[in-house]
């Protein structure tokens, strides 16, 4: 079960803040190959409830036919055999997987190690996880914070990958820095434009969008013109969550513009948030094993956006 400091962590990752500039770069195409082979789809979080025992509900969700895709949320401290469970009852339910190593007490850091101990998860794990069928890895989930430099980052991510590359050769999402909003440090970092690049081609780049999503780096709230510069990189992009909350940034026409370029879209949750942001009643912190789920007014909002 989740601490009641690990729910405040959980709600914080939905808080961003927020704020005009032009990219420096002019956008270019960018291919959307990878991101068009995963189709949009939701976020499940289920280490924190009832010991990651949970009722998942798909039987609804196979009903709501924009759901192609489930980007389901691992905690270290869960035990591989249960995770490999979660992704095989999404596999067997007909939905594609991505997994991502989520450390909620490290959210927005850029301590090298802690990067490092998700790539070396991956390589320990892999194999075993793999066996409930395939699925696309998300290497960490919201790694790096709002400071962080392109080169740092671009070279905490080599390692990385380098890690996960001997288990693993198919596509790596890597979540941008800052929460998932800070695209120019992104496009900087796989561009190498301050000296140090990401050298791996096969990754997607993941940005995450809500109210509160705050452009450090452009010293803005995110903006279209922020997700064109992302698109920069000349990777595939997609948006690995998005959802409501506080702040002032357009988060559903972010979400729409992103879509419109192709991009993947993944609501923020289907259930598992540790706050409301939850589209189906009850929430797994109110009943994890209740035999009967319904869609809610905030389903509603985040669905008509897939």
């Amino acid at each position: 079960m989740i601490t009641g400091t690990l729910m405040l962590l959980l709600l914080a990752a939905c808080s961003r803040k927020e704020a005009a500039v032009t990219p420096e770069a002019t956008p270019r195409p960018v291919t959307t190959e990878l991101t068009n082979g995963i189709g949009n789809g939701v976020n499940l979080q289920p280490s924190y409830y009832n010991g990651g025992n949970v009722n998942f509900a798909w039987a609804l969700m196979k009903q709501q036919t924009k759901i192609k895709t489930v980007r389901i949320e691992i905690e270290p401290t869960v035990s591989i055999t249960l995770a490999k469970s979660w992704i095989q009852q999404a596999k067997n339910n007909g939905f594609a997987v991505i997994a991502t190593y989520h450390k909620a007490s490290v959210l927005g850091s850029d301590n090298t190690s802690e990067l490092t101990a998700a790539a070396n998860w991956w390589k320990n794990n892999y194999a075993a996880l793999s066996q409930a069928g395939s699925f696309t890895v998300n290497l960490m989930n919201e790694w790096g914070s709002h400071n962080i430099s392109s080169n740092a980052y671009a070279a905490a991510y080599n390692a990385a990958i380098a890690l996960v590359r001997q288990v693993y050769s198919g596509a790596i999402i890597i979540d941008i820095p800052g929460w998932g909003q800070e695209t120019r440090t992104a496009a900087e970092a796989v561009k190498g434009t301050n000296g140090t690049k990401i050298n791996d081609v096969n990754i997607i780049l993941s940005t995450h969008i809500y109210p509160g999503a705050w452009n450090q780096g452009r010293n803005r709230t995110l903006i279209n013109a922020d997700l064109d510069e992302m698109a920069t990189s000349g990777r595939p992009c997609m948006v690995g969550e998005f959802g409501t909350g506080s702040g002032s940034s357009n988060w559903s026409g972010l979400t729409n513009y992103a879509k419109s370029k192709g991009w993947t879209v993944l609501g923020w949750a289907w259930n598992g948030d540790g706050g409301s942001l939850n589209m189906v009643t009850p929430s797994w912190a109110t009943n994890p094993t209740a035999t009967s789920f319904s869609t809610n007014s905030y389903f509603n909002t985040i669905y008509s956006l897939l």
